[in-house]
């Protein structure tokens, strides 16, 4: 994933998020890096209908949170919906993917921010 502009102490930034140029992942797949606290980063993505994150995603030290904004996203043979909060611990790994097309916001802690 791309790196976003920090968010420092005392500072406040708005961002339009359609307005970020995304970078594609893969077929189907676009990131939007945001802008976020030291050590936080903050993301959007953008998964096409019929898309899948292109690799396995795997979470060593720290885990990774996201909502479904819209559409529907698949983990497993699990589905989660508009509204949907998904969290991964520590030592977790997982492979997004849809069939409706899905927006996700979500967030990693970066031991290098």
């Amino acid at each position: 994933m791309t790196t976003a502009e920090q968010v420092l102490p005392g500072q406040m930034m708005a961002v339009d998020v359609d307005e970020v140029p995304p970078v594609e992942l893969g077929p189907g797949v676009q990131v939007r890096a945001l802008p976020g606290p030291p050590g936080i980063r903050t993301w959007v993505i953008d998964l096409a209908p019929g898309a899948e994150w292109p690799d396995l995603d795997v979470h060593e030290t720290y885990g990774e949170a996201y909502f479904v904004v819209r559409g529907e996203v698949i983990e497993g043979e699990r589905t989660h919906g508009p509204g949907s909060y998904v969290a991964f611990g520590p030592k977790t790994s997982h492979r997004p993917r849809t069939r409706t097309g899905v927006r996700t916001f979500g967030f990693n802690y970066d031991v290098t921010g």
